[in-house]
């Protein structure tokens, strides 16, 4: 299973993340062997959220050779050219290391910010991505919502025919079967799932690959915004459920600590040996606090004894 780090692009105390910060996990990110370094995509959430594709072209120069993910990135929001634009230029900016990781978001007010109904995401975000592949090839967009354009976007990604999509989904049917039918991997939700429930998914996207013809064993998958915090002080981990996570999430304190690594070093090898086992091929993690330190201790003290098993 490989590891990836997600950027600490939060402010949970209403501090403004500064440049320095996010090249610091960056590079301790890279230190450490992490595989991949990640951004989320919101324009408006419970906390300040520092733009993501943004931050990930700042730190490029101390990514080292760690592969660069959106995850996710949202294209019906920012626009189908306009994140197709941006997306090629990650890609050329990182030497071809980019993985695109697409959803619809899971947030009505990006929506309405955007002057976008939300009840239409899905049916958008199905010609986003057919015209995203249509503009990585240098060929014209042709879309029943977006209408058809001869414009080319130039320079193209470095990857021949774009670099791979993998698309956000909870695991509901209709997601999967999205998923196997439109992109190269599956993105699940940290947040949103449990190892039994991965598994139960990745089996229903089996059979939705076979049917389009495409081998399970070849397509992706990744567990995303894994949030993560390796203490052996239980009173501490609890105090970040309670006060940080649960109220931004809205979520019950009970159901995240189950299935989230957050606690002793023991816990969370716990919960990243059940997702290996269910069939987790990669976790992108996210710290909740002291995020550099984090990332050292996660490795040091969680790594060993996932692999130990």
């Amino acid at each position: 299973m490989e590891y990836g780090a997600h950027l600490p692009l939060i402010s949970f105390r209403g501090e403004r993340r500064s440049l320095a910060e996010l090249l610091e996990f960056t590079e301790t990110a890279q230190a450490q062997g992490y595989a991949y370094l990640c951004a989320n995509d919101h324009l408006v959430f419970w906390r300040p959220w520092l733009d993501g594709p943004a931050a990930l072209a700042a730190v490029l120069s101390r990514a080292g050779g760690m592969k660069i993910a959106t995850t996710v990135c949202l294209p019906v929001v920012r626009g189908p050219a306009q994140t197709a634009k941006l997306l090629a230029a990650l890609d050329l900016l990182s030497g071809g290391r980019l993985v695109v990781g697409l959803g619809p978001g899971s947030s009505a007010r990006d929506y309405a910010l955007a002057g976008l109904s939300f009840e239409e995401r899905w049916t958008r975000l199905d010609e986003c991505i057919g015209a995203l592949r249509a503009f990585f090839r240098g060929e014209p967009m042709r879309s029943a919502i977006y209408g058809d354009s001869e414009e080319r976007l130039e320079p193209l990604p470095v990857q021949h025919g774009g670099p791979p999509i993998w698309l956000g989904s909870w695991g509901a049917r209709a997601g999967l079967a999205r998923t196997a039918e439109l992109a190269d991997g599956w993105l699940a939700s940290g947040y949103n799932t449990t190892p039994a429930r991965f598994a139960r998914s990745l089996e229903r996207l089996a059979g939705h690959l076979r049917a389009h013809g495409k081998d399970p064993a070849r397509f992706a998958n990744a567990i995303a915004t894994l949030w993560t915090y390796v203490t052996e002080d239980r009173a501490e981990a609890d105090r970040l459920l309670a006060d940080v996570l649960a109220p931004m999430l809205r979520r019950p304190v009970a159901e995240l600590s189950a299935q989230l690594p957050i606690g002793p070093a023991e816990h969370c090898a716990r919960i990243l040996r059940a997702y290996r086992d269910a069939g987790a091929q990669r976790v992108f993690l996210w710290p909740l606090a002291d995020e550099p330190a984090q990332l050292v201790a996660f490795r040091e003290r969680v790594v060993p004894l996932v692999a130990a098993t």
